[in-house]
């Protein structure tokens, strides 16, 4: 239990959540600083940080009318537990995390949306009591989504219900163009993953 620690958090701030099958939803972001992957991509400032308590986190998430808390990171299961979770619920919040799967997620969460990233080329994931209700993966030209959706599959109590294929921001606008070409490609051929855009980046909000 970590209510009692100072907490690292990278960032907090209301927006509408841009990924998966919440998008459009207004929320208040914890983003936790810290992860243990450090994937090329990833859009989290890892070294700014603020040590806060529990509820230094709840007066800043509570200035914002809505009640959708989105834990994110970095790697939230490094710092948020079920303690935490059961404190924003206390305070009326829906909580959702987005874990990169290396940790069991808090059995807790009302959403958990897993996106894991493979490691030395395999991939696998540490699923506790909370199964994940969305995968997403981020898509581009090394690796083969049905494979990786094979390999994930006998680790997870059942294939979550919504399977989503997120194209890599590489931030070359040429590459990141072949990249959606080629995943809108693959999901009209496998038609079981929809599309997963970073809705908040085209339209120029946090």
């Amino acid at each position: 239990m970590m209510l009692d620690n100072k907490y690292k958090v990278n960032d907090i701030f209301c927006s509408l959540q841009g990924e998966g099958l919440n998008t459009g939803h207004a929320a208040v972001f914890v983003r936790f600083a810290g992860c243990n992957l450090r994937c090329p991509f990833c859009d989290t400032e890892f070294d700014s940080l603020s040590l806060m308590t529990a509820d230094e986190i709840l007066g800043e998430i509570g200035k914002h009318a809505t009640r959708f808390a989105v834990l994110t990171g970095g790697e939230p299961t490094l710092q948020a537990d079920e303690a935490f979770v059961d404190l924003l619920h206390q305070h009326g919040y829906t909580v959702a995390m987005e874990s990169n799967g290396t940790r069991p997620a808090p059995a807790n969460v009302d959403w958990l949306t897993l996106s894991p990233k493979p490691q030395n080329g395999k991939w696998t994931v540490a699923v506790g009591n909370k199964q994940p209700d969305e995968l997403k993966l981020v898509f581009d030209e090394t690796y083969n989504p049905e494979a990786a959706l094979a390999a994930l599959t006998p680790q997870l109590a059942a294939q979550p219900d919504y399977l989503f294929l997120q194209p890599c921001d590489t931030d070359e606008p040429q590459r990141n163009s072949l990249i959606l070409r080629d995943c809108v490609r693959y999901i009209k051929e496998h038609p079981h993953w929809r599309l997963s855009l970073q809705t908040h980046k085209l339209i120029g909000i946090k």
